[in-house]
């Protein structure tokens, strides 16, 4: 799948990072840090400049809060949020959970029934309960252990507004279709390669192998599946990962959208949605409009849209 050559600029917006094309892939992943094997799939998927943009901005401290209009936006059009009330997370991360709740579908005459199917470390969570105030939260995550530090994280904001969320330990991967249990909006923001947090997670470029690649698709098939036989009629799914590697992203949802009955909602008009509202700043919306999305999907780029690399795709059941 294809994807557009976006404008490279350090921050997402400006001065082009490298101008001279003479250095080679190879020379520049040795240069700064990164398994070649690694940064020539890049090459290959978003082009030379991009992947030289992403090693480059691998090298950085992070930043936080570049592409939003504040910690204090607006939830709707309501109360301005504390900024000590909003949970602490990166970018990337909150633009996938921001686009998920725009993303739920109306649900008249009852609360919408939200699972956030791999809850852990909660922040996506807790966004949710923030934007959803009136929706029924189930947090689920296939580990005991971090599931108790999601319920942890969740205690301390029970008295403003994560009261309502409920967790359990459940394997995504492992169940089963039940109708009584289905729900209206899930975010399956699956375990990943990681390959676009290496910022962050810098040891991740020394651990992994090629060979990674089919086991983490593997599983993160496996989530996708389980979580769409609990999607009800008219609801709709976010697939989300922090990977740059098309078998984690494209090439899973091609596989579960050849499930009839499905079909992708594009995410322009979300993003849109997302800067009238006050969340997102309207320079960055336009960006991503016009860079980040192809074929529906987002699809940012380190180094190139102002945040970690993400992926994500909205699915409905019709």
């Amino acid at each position: 799948m294809g994807h557009p050559r976006p404008p490279v600029s350090k921050e997402g917006a400006g001065a082009p990072i490298f101008e001279s094309t003479a250095e080679s892939s190879a020379a520049f992943a040795e240069r700064l840090g990164h398994p070649r094997w690694l940064v020539e799939r890049w090459v290959a998927a978003y082009g030379r400049e991009a992947a030289l943009a992403i090693c480059e901005y691998d090298q950085r401290e992070p930043q936080h809060g570049a592409i939003f209009v504040g910690a204090d936006a607006e939830a709707r059009d309501t109360s301005v949020i504390p900024a000590e009330a909003f949970p602490q997370m990166d970018d990337g991360s909150r633009l996938v959970v921001e686009l998920a709740a725009a993303a739920t579908p109306l649900t008249p005459g009852r609360p919408a029934r939200v699972w956030d199917c791999c809850a852990a470390p909660g922040g996506k969570t807790l966004v949710l309960a923030l934007r959803l105030p009136d929706a029924e939260i189930l947090a689920t995550d296939a580990s005991a252990k971090r599931l108790a530090q999601v319920a942890a994280r969740l205690r301390r904001y029970a008295h403003s507004y994560a009261e309502r969320v409920r967790c359990a330990v459940v394997d995504a991967s492992a169940v089963s279709g039940q109708p009584e249990a289905s729900f209206d909006l899930i975010l399956c923001d699956v375990p990943c390669s990681g390959t676009g947090t290496l910022a962050r997670n810098p040891e991740i470029r020394h651990r992994m192998r090629p060979e990674d690649l089919a086991r983490q698709a593997a599983r993160q098939r496996a989530i996708l599946g389980g979580a769409l036989r609990r999607l009800a009629p008219g609801g709709r799914l976010v697939y989300s990962t922090c990977s740059l590697e098309p078998e984690e992203n494209e090439r899973v949802v091609e596989a579960a959208a050849s499930e009839a009955g499905l079909r992708r909602l594009p995410v322009g008009p979300l993003i849109a949605r997302l800067a009238q509202t006050g969340v997102l700043r309207q320079e960055i919306a336009a960006t991503l409009r016009n860079s980040a999305v192809s074929d529906g999907a987002l699809r940012t780029l380190p180094g190139v849209h102002g945040c970690d690399g993400f992926f994500a795709v909205v699915l409905e059941r019709v």
